[in-house]
């Protein structure tokens, strides 16, 4: 192999391992954000944020190695487009949702997009590490590796607060936001809140004559438990990209269940969830 190609090669290389940890650092920490509603819900979504940007700054290398690539003939190049093309969504769609400049599309928000793209590369991210596999090697770890990737991660950065300086300078509806990317919507106006459902949920239809809710010894009735009057002002924050505070009224669940204690309690909806 000619010298003058080597370190060429290496930059690919680098540059395809460090998209690899970036898809990672953000598929991971966007789940870290959907489980809490508390503070590691906004640093997760910082690091998040943080790495999509930084996956953009790398795409003018990647649309090198790229280029290359199609004009090789091998198999699964509509799977590698693919995978592209839903990555460049979800970035998008996460862009529009930070900004709040596109906060729905059709019967979508950008949110949902965000998600269900990740969620579509997942397996076309794992068979394209499969089939591309990138071996490394001494220069990947050198001091001049870690330092260009300082580099990208101190530009990502650097421009991610920079455009939520903007984005609170330019009065746009994503300064609005809550701590967890959420929009408030129809607070204390339940008529006007969103209906809480995911993706392709359908709203399911019950009968308040027959629905009944089971508990450890006994089964409630509908009209039962409207016989409770219990109260709590708490915030539903909701993954599809709302927020919405409202005063919730029904019955604490610390009446319906039996005075031992459990170390846990499971909560079944009549969705499944």
């Amino acid at each position: 192999m000619p010298a003058r190609r080597y370190p060429a090669i290496r930059l690919g290389a680098q540059t395809n391992l460090a998209l690899l940890g970036l898809l990672s650092v953000a598929f991971l920490t966007g789940w870290v954000a959907f489980a809490f509603a508390t503070a590691p819900a906004r640093w997760s979504l910082v690091v998040h944020a943080t790495g999509g940007i930084a996956i953009l700054l790398l795409l003018p290398w990647k649309s090198m190695i790229a280029g290359r690539g199609l004009h090789r003939p091998r198999p699964g190049r509509w799977a590698s487009i693919l995978l592209a093309v839903l990555v460049l969504i979800s970035i998008a769609a996460g862009l529009a949702h930070s900004t709040g400049m596109l906060l729905t599309w059709g019967p979508f928000t950008p949110m949902e997009l965000h998600v269900g793209a990740d969620i579509a590369a997942v397996p076309l991210a794992v068979w394209h590490v499969v089939a591309r596999r990138v071996r490394m090697r001494g220069p990947d770890m050198s001091r001049r590796a870690f330092l260009k990737g300082t580099v990208v991660v101190a530009a990502a950065t650097t421009t991610y607060f920079a455009g939520e300086t903007l984005v609170r300078a330019a009065n746009l509806p994503g300064a609005a936001r809550r701590f967890t990317g959420s929009y408030e919507a129809g607070s204390f106006e339940p008529a006007s809140m969103p209906v809480s459902s995911w993706m392709f949920d359908a709203i399911a239809e019950l009968d308040a004559a027959t629905w009944q809710l089971h508990t450890p010894g006994r089964t409630w009735t509908y009209d039962e438990l409207l016989a409770f009057d219990d109260r709590l002002t708490a915030t539903l924050d909701c993954t599809g990209g709302f927020y919405s505070t409202q005063e919730w009224t029904g019955v604490r669940l610390d009446r319906l269940l039996p005075t031992n204690n459990g170390a846990s309690i499971r909560v079944v909806s009549s969705t499944g969830y």
